[in-house]
């Protein structure tokens, strides 16, 4: 099998959708197909709308000779006149990979909307999806007003790559520990994945309660990154360590050394976080919008509070701060919970067989 594969900067950027991106075309790779990939260099929105008018990085994928064309979702605003140009030679099927949908964001009436007909216009371009997770398809067929799932396949990601091996002995040591409850979060800094809203639930708590360390790119949002330091600045508050992006090694020291993870996001897809925090045994907090649900049991391996309520995420924090039993209880039923999850080969082997029927049913209608 022949495939191409459009990316935005490159495989080797550091993010979860990237990872799997990498995952995927290395496991194709394993099965002898063939994966040329296509990477459009990191653009604005706008950006993105005016590479759809330059047409030598179309031309090259146009002459390639493929089989079937993957498409990273997020490089969407470019591909509008690619598809099109594409789907009138019928030549092979196009199939996205859709880890979040941008029109899922919240924004002004106006710009939810433009975003919406834009994607959707994407969305309606494609041949299949490759989905993340279930709410994702769900969000797919919402945005087309049709149920997907006859051209969709469902490939959660898997959480193995930190598996630190901790033993139920070191799980519940860990969580008696004496001293601040150790938070870290893992995200970009940007609105979506919630930061701000996790150190105002932090400043509604006892000082010395919990320490926090930040994983995760800076350099994202600006704006929103100068409200994170001024904040900071402001109140003084105590125990927090932004740690920037880190190697894999490092994050999971940062998880072996730390109690919870908290990732309280607007709205995303399928955060492989959760898994690779609950690989090293932590309980995680996310919201109820979103995919979160897919991975956290409520009360079980972890909580789900409403999205921007800090209120809600402090007074989680504080009971787990407080009941280091239940603290240990829940970190072990996160650890159980990362068992149960299929590994990599087993959520991309879907992947390539539904690509495999993909070619099969364009080649039956030629």
């Amino acid at each position: 099998m022949r495939v191409g594969l459009i990316d935005s900067g490159g495989l080797d950027t550091i993010s979860g959708s990237h990872l799997y991106d990498r995952k995927l075309v290395d496991y194709l790779r394993g099965c002898g197909d063939s994966v040329e990939v296509f990477s459009l260099p990191p653009r604005s929105y706008a950006g993105r709308l005016a590479d759809n008018v330059v047409t030598r990085w179309q031309q090259s994928i146009e002459s390639a000779q493929l089989d079937v064309l993957l498409q990273d979702e997020a490089v969407h605003p470019a591909l509008l006149r690619l598809n099109r140009r594409l789907r009138g030679r019928g030549s092979y099927p196009i199939v996205s990979i859709v880890h979040y949908l941008r029109c899922s964001e919240t924004n002004s009436p106006g710009l939810e909307e433009f975003y919406r007909w834009i994607e959707r216009r994407y969305l309606a371009s494609v041949a299949g999806f490759i989905c993340t997770s279930e709410t994702i398809q769900r969000a797919i067929g919402a945005v087309l007003d049709r149920p997907e799932l006859a051209r969709s396949v469902v490939a959660i990601p898997a959480g193995d790559r930190l598996d630190a091996h901790l033993t139920p002995d070191l799980i519940r040591q860990r969580a008696h520990e004496v001293g601040p409850l150790r938070l870290v979060f893992v995200g970009d800094v940007i609105r979506r994945t919630g930061l701000l809203v996790l150190l105002e639930a932090l400043l509604q708590l006892p000082a010395g309660l919990c320490q926090l360390t930040v994983v995760g790119d800076v350099g994202m949002d600006e704006l929103y990154k100068r409200v994170v330091y001024h904040l900071l600045m402001v109140t003084h508050l105590p125990g927090v360590t932004l740690a920037g992006v880190v190697s894999d090694a490092g994050l999971a020291e940062i998880f072996v050394n730390s109690h919870v993870l908290v990732v309280p996001a607007e709205d995303e897809g399928f955060n492989m976080a959760y898994l690779e925090g609950m690989s090293c045994g932590l309980p995680a907090i996310g919201t109820t919008s979103g995919a979160a649900g897919e991975i956290i049991d409520d009360e079980v391996n972890g909580y789900l509070v409403p999205p921007n309520d800090p209120a809600a995420v402090a007074k989680r924090l504080a009971i787990l701060a407080s009941d280091r039993d239940k603290l240990a209880q829940m970190s072990l039923a996160a650890r159980e919970r990362f068992l149960a999850q299929p590994g990599w080969n087993d959520s991309l082997a879907r992947v390539r067989q539904a690509l495999l029927k993909w070619i099969d049913h364009l080649a039956s209608k030629v």
